[in-house]
């Protein structure tokens, strides 16, 4: 074990990384709930996505601990798993099963550029700025989401949203929760976000809003509703082209950069650079593929396992141990419908993963209004619109509009003209 994970080499020890891989899991377990709570909407079967998420999440975290030796879990990604529901299934009309396709889709054009170098090339194109502002706008579409769900904000007939009623059950028990929430957090409790979510469950029985299932525990159950019904012929059919796009360039961005992140948080970047770059990116790509398969969103790699690497994770073997606990949750069924079925209980998780997203904005030069306007278009289409890859669209047309008009078009990668051509017919032209 010691040779195979490198424990002396990084300075670490087993139960140093057993820690880690816990403090990871109680981190980011809330997603085997959320997951399919958002995913339920979409018209999917809860038990099946629940399967496919936790199965999805075990086989990327085992590919990354065991084969590329990072202390990274990946899970399918907050935010994806709304564009998914909201804006693909909802707002498109079309069937998740052609959803799941385009997510299948989006996995393979992964695994490819996985493999080459065109991956980079494809990142480095895209603008700074537009690349904080993508993630701070689904942040923000995600906890308007949250604020939907949890019945803070309500339609409005004069105003199209208004603040709802705190006298209702769900939205004082939707307030209690984020207040919940953030005590935890703001006190460094591991596992804030899941232990919230519990404690409001908790709040939820003594009051009569919630009902115990007869067991907690049961053996896993429910993929056959999931797995395997995604229909890649009705992405053709559709032209959900941009779909795909949009899937495939948030999944790309967010991954490597939460990548680097937490490798450069435990110290194992070498001059900068990413020691078996393709190994970790190979473990979503394969993972956002299989998921497709088994009947859930895109997968990403999650920022919470920097928590694990805050205890002194270094190696494979804190995701090894992650997967592990992540494999214990798939008997634990019960409990995660319990939770989803209570909007008051994941709407606080939702709200506060959308604050946490918010963080990339700070880095965006305000006072520069070429990169901060189409950065500024959209963080706010995203939310205004209901819709991720219209946000997206939006901001790659504008940045290099601009630049063009500032005579400044020499730095701009020539895929960003391309991508501002396509999304103007997308969005001018054809159903978005």
């Amino acid at each position: 074990m010691n040779s195979w994970f490198k424990l002396t080499e990084r300075g670490t020890n087993i139960s140093t990384e057993v820690i880690a891989g816990v403090t990871t899991f109680l981190t980011m377990v809330y997603i085997v709930v959320v997951n399919p709570a958002i995913l339920s909407a979409a018209g999917m079967d809860f038990n099946g996505v629940f399967m496919a998420t936790a199965i999805a999440s075990i086989i990327a975290t085992l590919i990354m601990g065991i084969f590329a030796n990072y202390p990274i879990a990946i899970a399918p990604g907050m935010g994806m798993n709304a564009f998914f529901t909201y804006s693909v299934v909802i707002s498109t009309q079309i069937s998740w099963q052609i959803a799941l396709g385009t997510v299948f889709i989006a996995g393979i054009l992964f695994i490819l550029l996985s493999l080459t170098k065109f991956r980079y090339i494809l990142i480095n194109a895209i603008p700074a700025s537009l690349k904080h502002a993508i993630t701070a706008g689904i942040g923000l579409f995600i906890t308007f989401i949250g604020l939907q769900n949890g019945k803070i904000i309500v339609a409005s007939p004069a105003t199209l949203v208004t603040l709802g009623k705190l006298s209702e059950p769900m939205t004082l028990l939707t307030v209690i929760g984020v207040i919940i929430t953030l005590i935890l957090l703001v006190y460094r409790v591991k596992g804030a976000i899941f232990a919230g979510m519990l404690i409001t469950a908790v709040i939820a029985a003594m009051f009569g809003m919630m009902n115990l299932p007869p067991q907690l525990f049961m053996l896993p159950t429910g993929l056959t509703s999931t797995a395997f019904q995604l229909d890649i012929s009705g992405v053709f059919s559709q032209g959900l082209y941009a779909v795909v796009f949009t899937f495939l360039l948030i999944t790309l961005f967010d991954t490597t950069g939460t990548m680097l992140g937490v490798a450069e948080q435990a110290g194992l970047l070498k001059d900068g650079k990413f020691p078996r770059a393709k190994g970790a990116f190979l473990a979503d790509a394969i993972a956002t593929t299989v998921g497709a398969l088994l009947g859930t969103s895109p997968t990403s790699a999650y920022i919470e396992s920097g928590a694990g690497v805050a205890v002194g994770g270094r190696t494979g073997l804190t995701a090894v141990v992650t997967a592990s606990l992540l494999g214990l949750t798939l008997f634990a069924l019960p409990v995660a419908k319990m939770l989803a079925a209570i909007p008051a209980v994941t709407a606080p998780a939702l709200i506060i993963v959308g604050f946490f997203m918010m963080d990339g904005l700070r880095n965006i030069d305000w006072k520069d209004t070429e990169e901060a306007f189409p950065a500024f278009l959209v963080v706010v289409t995203m939310p205004l619109t209901y819709s991720i890859a219209t946000g997206i669209g939006i901001g790659f047309i504008v940045y290099p509009l601009l630049k063009l008009l500032r005579g400044k078009s020499k730095e701009i990668h020539p895929i960003m003209y391309l991508f501002m051509v396509l999304f103007f017919i997308q969005i001018g032209f054809l159903s978005h």
